[in-house]
């Protein structure tokens, strides 16, 4: 059994960042030089930009530990533990390595009783796919990544590599040599394969090295080998003035970022008290900066920003730039831990004149969470979080200008809000739209407590069959709400090509059947679970008989990803996620996905811009794109007073 690492420190981060300061203090440096690009930071989009592949691009480990069959694993319990022999029962897995058949569900390390290369000893069942990344969590193919008009930042950047998209005489900066580790990183995205990860994390960085004023120097991605990453180092110490190295930063018997900065100099500290990120690692080489960067993308942004960037403006001699900070009110709770600083992506609007703040998936490996945030709020290490409704400081990552004037929608999700936003940009009126996915009942909560101008919905009425309307007078006052029109979409399931399980309806999902079907949900309170969950009633059928049913996902796209994987056999969804994802196609019926407003809001000027933009000929044509939709009336005002 390999060696595993243990963390040298839990340092503070006021402490970290303290001691780099007194460390790097005279590091200033000057000079001419001509610089070279590959990225496109602080350029403007002009058209919207679309993943071309999932990320990731295969079913990953997110824990160290070991692969099991789930089903292996159901006589585990706290008075009956299980053993378990390597190879046939499990194997040793690290985060990220892929999880291939017969394997479908990841133990940690940490939950293991007892364990040497041959056998471990469990004390629990593990859920089928728990800890395991699904291909598409973070970027699901044909999702919108950044829409036209848009000034590009560095997490654009590395969301859009992630997504498999490619293609200016100056003082001189500090060379910042970034080292790619890791023997799945693949550099072109046409020649990715099983198991491959597409190298976006040194894009991003090298474009946050820019962004600090300095050069990025990046190198080519390096496999685990403790030699060969040495030898790269020795390289980019000749040729930089701090060096990065990426991933290898934690636990697993593959991560060699530590013991590779102490062979080229002094390991300062290995370990910071803040999530994510915590298994940061600065050491340096005579006055160069050596730093070990988590290969999670949001875990190695944050270390980043708050701690290398300060490094690298004290290098050039100059101060932090300024920082924006707003203020605003929680529409979720937000635990944490007293272990750690924490770090929360979030999205904000105004509305109504007060300024709403809705976090982020906190997963340390979604990029998107970095290209959807509009601040990060700063959970301090001796807080346990905040009730929503709190008052929270939370500093932008984009300007003010931008959030001013946009729309705040919560609710349920759908491809056409993607087609909006763009449809938004593309008009130049100031406008956008911020769009946050907390399922249809979400949304009736969120409008009714003022946390958005507009809440998508298709919530079916049990007992009626009809949408939407019964939720004026049981959840709205008429006098005071109103319903804008959206469209008619169909609703079915989503399946494999050529539909190998042979599903036809909710009567083919029970364990019992035995089609031996995996289902993925959606999350509770959103409307295509409420549609499950009614048409199971109308068959008697117990959820617990359906293996999957406890597994949730958030939009549509994530739901096809997962069939598209092969982590699931079929969910609930609608036909444009299937259509994208190349998958077949099974429908149940039409259902009316519309937008709940408040009355007082109509003259907003985004709403009316919205408003416009579902009743456009634009709209229309996308919509046919896309498949599955139909316009009856969209963007009417329906009152039921």
């Amino acid at each position: 059994m390999k060696k595993r690492n243990v963390y040298l420190d839990n340092l503070r981060f006021e402490e970290a960042g303290a001691r780099l300061a007194v460390e790097f203090r005279s590091a200033e440096l000057t000079g001419v030089e001509t610089v070279s690009v590959y990225d496109a930071l602080g350029r403007v989009s002009a058209a919207s930009v679309k993943a071309v592949l999932s990320s990731p691009n295969h079913n990953a480990a997110a824990m160290d530990g070991i692969a099991v069959i789930s089903a292996d694993t159901e006589a585990a319990d706290e008075r009956t533990h299980l053993e378990l022999a390597a190879g046939s029962g499990f194997k040793w897995i690290d985060t990220g390595d892929p999880v291939t058949e017969p394997w479908n569900a990841v133990i940690m390390v940490e939950d293991l009783l007892e364990a040497d290369d041959e056998r471990v000893v469990i004390k629990a069942p593990a859920r089928i796919w728990q800890h395991v990344r699904h291909v598409g969590e973070d970027i699901a193919a044909g999702e919108l990544i950044i829409p036209s008009f848009q000034r590009i930042r560095a997490v654009d950047i590395g969301a859009m590599t992630a997504g498999g998209i490619t293609e200016i005489e100056v003082f001189r900066r500090p060379v910042v040599a970034i080292i790619p580790t890791g023997t799945e990183i693949i550099e072109d995205p046409s020649e990715m394969t099983d198991g491959g990860i597409i190298d976006s994390n040194s894009r991003m960085f090298a474009a946050m090295v820019r962004d600090a004023g300095a050069e990025p120097l990046r190198m080519k991605p390096v496999i685990d080998d403790p030699e060969l990453i040495k030898k790269a180092f020795a390289k980019a110490l000749e040729q930089a003035d701090a060096v990065i190295i990426i991933a290898g930063s934690s636990a697993g018997t593959e991560d060699y970022s530590a013991d590779t900065i102490r062979h080229f100099g002094e390991l300062l500290f290995h370990g910071v008290a803040v999530k994510p990120g915590k298994p940061a690692i600065f050491g340096r080489a005579g006055n160069k900066p050596l730093i070990g960067l988590p290969g999670y993308p949001v875990s190695g942004y944050v270390i980043f920003d708050r701690l290398v960037k300060p490094l690298i403006e004290l290098m050039q001699g100059i101060g932090a730039a300024d920082e924006e900070f707003l203020t605003g009110f929680l529409t979720r709770r937000i635990p944490s831990s007293l272990e750690h600083r924490e770090f929360v992506r979030v999205k904000c609007g105004s509305v109504g004149g007060r300024m709403v703040i809705s976090p982020l998936n906190r997963g340390a490996g979604i990029t998107m969470s970095l290209v959807q945030a509009d601040g990060i709020l700063e959970i301090p290490q001796e807080c346990e979080g905040w009730e929503a409704g709190a008052e929270v400081e939370f500093r932008l990552t984009r300007s003010s200008a931008e959030i001013d004037n946009r729309l705040v929608s919560i609710g349920s999700h759908d491809l056409l809000l993607d087609v909006i936003t763009e449809l938004m940009h593309r008009a130049g009126s100031h406008t956008g739209l911020s769009s946050t996915h907390q399922g249809s009942m979400g949304g009736v909560m969120a409008i009714r407590k003022g946390e958005c101008h507009i809440a998508p919905v298709h919530l079916l009425n049990p007992e009626d069959g009809k949408y939407n309307e019964y939720l004026f007078g049981r959840y709205f006052q008429a006098s005071d709400f109103a319903l804008i029109k959206g469209v008619g979409r169909t609703q079915g399931f989503i399946v494999k090509p050529g539909n190998p399980k042979n599903i036809t309806s909710v009567e083919d999902l029970p364990c019992d059947k035995g089609k031996g079907i995996v289902y993925i949900n959606r999350q509770r309170g959103a409307g295509t679970r409420v549609l499950l969950d009614y048409m199971l009633g109308g068959k008697g059928i117990s959820p617990d008989s359906i293996n999957g049913y406890t597994r949730e996902m958030t939009t549509h796209m994530a739901v096809a990803s997962a069939v598209k994987s092969g982590t699931a056999d079929t969910g609930l969804g609608v036909y444009s996620a299937a259509s994208v994802n190349g998958l077949d196609f099974i429908p149940v019926g039409t259902e009316e996905y519309d937008f709940v407003v408040r009355k007082d809001m109509l003259d907003v000027p985004s709403l009316q811009a919205f408003i416009s933009c579902l009743q456009s000929a634009e709209f229309a044509a996308e919509l046919e794109k896309l498949g599955g939709y139909e316009l009856k009336s969209p963007g009417e005002i329906i009152s039921f007073d």
